[in-house]
């Protein structure tokens, strides 16, 4: 293995330890199922995926050079970002209220309790969907993981090999290596379900992730 790859592999492990936007999304997504958590984060790889091509072909070039590009993708990045921190919010919030509307009707009695609210699942289906959807989004408005494939991985590009190829491998190392992280963290995150699933927990769970969510939306958009 030679210095410049054992570089790399350094530096892409020091990069996924390092939580950021995409690393929320899938810790949060495992907590609600280990399915949805699994699809978000290979809805975060494929956004890598579309870093890594678009790097290939020269659209990253543009974009990093261009302020009006690279405005537009930092801006929709951080309003999704806060998009998702105002849904986790509300929803932690919406729990709560019915939390406490289930412990007031019990204490006025069984008579005057009214039925209790639809349970809101999602099939296995909307929750692949869902996640995947999440960790997509979260990657592929990220400027800075187009400028990682820009910037940082022609660094460890050999002079003498082709420079497309060497990309295409370092990339799809990463966005292995990424997966294999992710997958692991989905199934630390399973164990912890049944203590995210008590309510007091849960609703300070879904209150910091999307305080969270909304504080490092507002950090991209004002950062230069």
């Amino acid at each position: 293995m030679s210095a410049d790859l054992i570089g790399f592999l350094g530096v892409v492990l020091v990069a996924y330890l390092v939580p950021g936007p995409d690393f929320l999304v899938v810790v949060r997504s495992a907590a609600d199922h280990p399915s949805k958590g699994r699809a978000a984060a290979l809805g975060a790889q494929a956004g890598l995926c579309v870093h890594m091509l678009a790097a290939v072909v020269g659209l990253s070039v543009i974009a990093a050079r261009s302020p009006v590009v690279y405005d537009a993708i930092k801006l929709l990045g951080a309003a999704y970002l806060v998009y998702l921190g105002v849904r986790a919010v509300f929803a932690a919030r919406r729990a709560a209220r019915e939390r406490a509307a289930g412990r007031q009707a019990e204490d006025d009695g069984p008579d005057t309790a009214p039925p209790p609210p639809p349970a809101r699942s999602q099939t296995a289906g909307a929750r692949w969907r869902s996640g995947f959807a999440q960790g997509f989004l979260t990657n592929v408005l990220n400027p800075k993981a187009a400028l990682f494939f820009l910037s940082i991985l022609p660094q460890f590009v050999e002079s003498g090999g082709s420079m497309t190829r060497q990309i295409l491998v370092l990339g799809i190392l990463d966005i292995l290596i990424g997966i294999a992280y992710w997958f692991a963290l989905v199934a630390v995150t399973a164990r912890l379900r049944a203590l995210l699933a008590r309510p007091k927990v849960r609703h300070r769970w879904e209150l910091t992730c999307g305080w969270l969510f909304i504080a490092i939306g507002i950090g991209v958009a004002t950062v230069s």
